[in-house]
Formats: C-alpha cells, sequence, structure tokens
C-alpha cells in the first residue's frame, strides 16, 4: 500500500516548521490520487459542455461521459438498474431528499422514522424538519457502552406507525459497523423501508445494495478519494417510482405547461438543473481506482492500522477510547484524561499531524457519551504504521506539556 503514496502528492507536503504532513483525518474527507484530478482537468479541457440537451460534438461527448459514470457506481454497488442511481451534492442532499420526498408520500402526522443515537446531524436534522413540517415522531435507538446498537431497543421501538428506518452504516465518530443486514431484515418483517447512510462506508466495505436488500443507500464522492459536491443517492426503481420530485426546474421535467407539467423518467426525475457532469466523471474516476487496488486489501491494511494504534494508544494510559465495538473500522475516537480534545488537536498539528477534534457533528452522541468533544483519528489505505507511531509520539509530547504546566 505504502507503494500508492505517490498517487498523493499532497502526502509530502511540509507543515509546520518543514515537518511532513501526517494526514489522519479521512472520515472528514479523503485526499485525492492525480488519477481523480487529471480526470477533473481532461473534463474542463476537452469536454465541457452541458449535457443530455445539446445535439453538437461536445454536449454529445460529455453526455455519454456522464452517463457512464452513473453506469460506474450502479457497478460499483451492484444495483440492478442505472436508472436507480441519483446523483446529488453528497450525502446530506441525498438525506434530504429521501426526508423530504419519502414524508411528503409515505408520511403524515403521527408516523414515525427510527433513527439512532450515533447518527450524524445530517441524518437527524432533515427529520426533526419533517416533525416540523409534518408533525411526524422521531424514535432514536439507543448505544451500549461499547458502542453498539442495542438492537433489542431497536426491534421494541417498531409500532404499526413505523414508516422507515434512517440509520448509518458505519459511525463516523465511533467506527462501528452496524449489522445492516439485520437491520433490513427485521425493517421489512415489518413492511418497513430502510435508509442507508453510507458516508463512512463505501471507503471501507465492499457495499452491495441487492445483497443488503437496503431501499435507499446515501454516499459521498470526497469520502473515496473522489470529488466534493458530488454525491450518490441509490434507491430502489419501486421507491424512486413512488415518490415526487425534490427539487423542480430544467432536465427533470418530460413536458411544461402553465396547466401542467409532467416529470421525466428515472433518473432524471430527480436530478433538476445542471448536474455536475465534470465531477461525476471524477467520481468514477475514484471508484475505479479504488476498485483496481480493492476495497478488500484497503479495508484489511485499515485495519491492521487501527488495531495497532488502538493497542499502542492504551499503552499511553490515561486515556479514555470511544467505542470498541466488536465490528468496527477505520476510525478511532480518544480523550487524552484532563486534556482538552481541542489542545489536544492543536499540539498535534503544530507537528505535523492532522486529527478532527469537537463533536464531529454527532452531539446527542456526545451527550450520551458524557462528553463535549473527542479526538478523531481515522485511516486510509495510505498511512502508515510509522504515521501511527509519529500520532503516539505526538501524544506522549503533549501529555509531557501537560504536566509541565
Amino acid at each position: 500500500m505504502q507503494s500508492r503514496r505517490k498517487d498523493f502528492p499532497i502526502l509530502t507536503s511540509a507543515t509546520h516548521g518543514g515537518r511532513e504532513l501526517v494526514y489522519l483525518d479521512n472520515a472528514a474527507t479523503t485526499q485525492k490520487p492525480e488519477a481523480v484530478v487529471n480526470r477533473i482537468c481532461y473534463g474542463y479541457y476537452n469536454v465541457n459542455a452541458n449535457i443530455h440537451r445539446g445535439v453538437h460534438f461536445l454536449s454529445r461527448e460529455a453526455t455519454e461521459a456522464h452517463e457512464e459514470a452513473r453506469a460506474t457506481v450502479q457497478r460499483f454497488v451492484n444495483a440492478r438498474r442505472a436508472s436507480e442511481i441519483i446523483f446529488t451534492r453528497g450525502t446530506t442532499e441525498a438525506i434530504n431528499l429521501v426526508a423530504s420526498s419519502f414524508s411528503e408520500e409515505c408520511m403524515s402526522a403521527g408516523d414515525e422514522v427510527i433513527l439512532s443515537a450515533m447518527e450524524h446531524h445530517s441524518n437527524i436534522v432533515p427529520w426533526q424538519i419533517q416533525a416540523t413540517r409534518k408533525g411526524i415522531v422521531i424514535k432514536v435507538i439507543p448505544v451500549t457502552a461499547s458502542g453498539e446498537l442495542d438492537m433489542d431497543a431497536y426491534r421494541s421501538l417498531f409500532t404499526e406507525r413505523t414508516r422507515l428506518v434512517s440509520i448509518t452504516h458505519v459511525s463516523n465518530v465511533l467506527g462501528t459497523v452496524n449489522p445492516a443486514r439485520e437491520i433490513v431484515e427485521y425493517a421489512h418483517s415489518r413492511n418497513v423501508p430502510v435508509l442507508l447512510d453510507g458516508a463512512q462506508a463505501v471507503a471501507h466495505l465492499g457495499v452491495d445494495v441487492q445483497e443488503l436488500d437496503v431501499d435507499f443507500y446515501a454516499f459521498s464522492a470526497h469520502k473515496i478519494y473522489g470529488p466534493t459536491g458530488v454525491g450518490i443517492l441509490y434507491g430502489k426503481e419501486e421507491w424512486l417510482d413512488r415518490i415526487p420530485p425534490y427539487q423542480g426546474g430544467g432536465e427533470m421535467i418530460a413536458s411544461v405547461s402553465f396547466e401542467k407539467t409532467v416529470y421525466n423518467e428515472l433518473p432524471f426525475k430527480f436530478e433538476a438543473g445542471t448536474p455536475d457532469y465534470i465531477g461525476s466523471t471524477a467520481m468514477a474516476e475514484a471508484l475505479r481506482y479504488a476498485s483496481g487496488i480493492g476495497i478488500d486489501k484497503m479495508a484489511a491494511h485499515e485495519h491492521t492500522l487501527l488495531e495497532y494504534a488502538t493497542e499502542e494508544l492504551k499503552r499511553l494510559g490515561n486515556v479514555r477510547i470511544f467505542g470498541e465495538a466488536e465490528h468496527k473500522c477505520s476510525v478511532l475516537s480518544f480523550l487524552l484524561d484532563g486534556i482538552h480534545h481541542y489542545d489536544t488537536g492543536v499540539l498535534l498539528d503544530n507537528m505535523g499531524i492532522a486529527v478532527r477534534t469537537g463533536h464531529h457533528c454527532a452531539q446527542p452522541l456526545m451527550k450520551a457519551m458524557g462528553v463535549e468533544g473527542m479526538v478523531r483519528a481515522s485511516f486510509a489505505f495510505y498511512n502508515t504504521q510509522e504515521e501511527v507511531d509519529k500520532l503516539i509520539g505526538g501524544l506522549k509530547r503533549v501529555k509531557e506539556i501537560f504536566k509541565q504546566l
């Protein structure tokens, strides 16, 4: 895996005092290989034209590239049809789309959606908006001390008013890999569809939406070595046909008059306006890049780093680790006793080590854990054991500094 670091020029950049960057903030965004950046440049320099509506050469070329990108995503997640792949601006917009359109068609006041205590704000706030607008009820699955979903509690939350389950596949704070297939199977036994937030899963697990039998699946390109501002909503055709458009405008229509508008067929029904056709092709390049290495190989390397980092962190002593689920990937969140997470992050940054600090857009989970924030180190396949050693060495230095105060 270390040989692949050359594909990411930013990893050799210098930080404070000329220190080489140690980038351990991959759960926030991954770095981009040259192949992806080159694909963006190629698109703008060679096939930049608005898609679908043009009859000229450039428009046809750009349209073909954009739709081939859709087919690449379809193959990557094993969707049945390319028309089940909706391009969005990211996981957040994809979840908002489902929350808005599903609630409009399928939920009334008093109907219930099941979330969990480990959700990112992007999978909480859209449902709170619908609770205000439509009077829907939000139910929350508690999290155990080890950072796992309480599955008995999950099953007990279902009633005759349950209309949807919306759960993260992998926690961005705890690294917990939730039992997605079990979640879906039980929900389906109650005739309830499921949305999975796959933002943290897609780069670390082999996602097969047919095997999961999930109804909706959302993820972002920038979490898997692709560009920012583009993402995916997968939806089963029967659901996408049933729910109304999220936005109106060009492209999502078959015909418009002041008397009536007829919506376009899938997937265009949900893609109002000019799409990011440059971003979509760069996303496809990122998926091809990841597939060329192998998600399983990447995940195995990341898990080795995670286990090593966890054991070395425990050796430091006086540290609290958050999330020690049996099934976990890529994320290590912790606090050094008596040292604020922000202070830890700033001092590590001065040593050239990039980690994330704060509530990680998961304030309800922080409250459940009894803290205001945490330090989070998150790993990608291009990280090394040497970088983990630098992290541990940096944390030792942080503790020494605070002893002297």
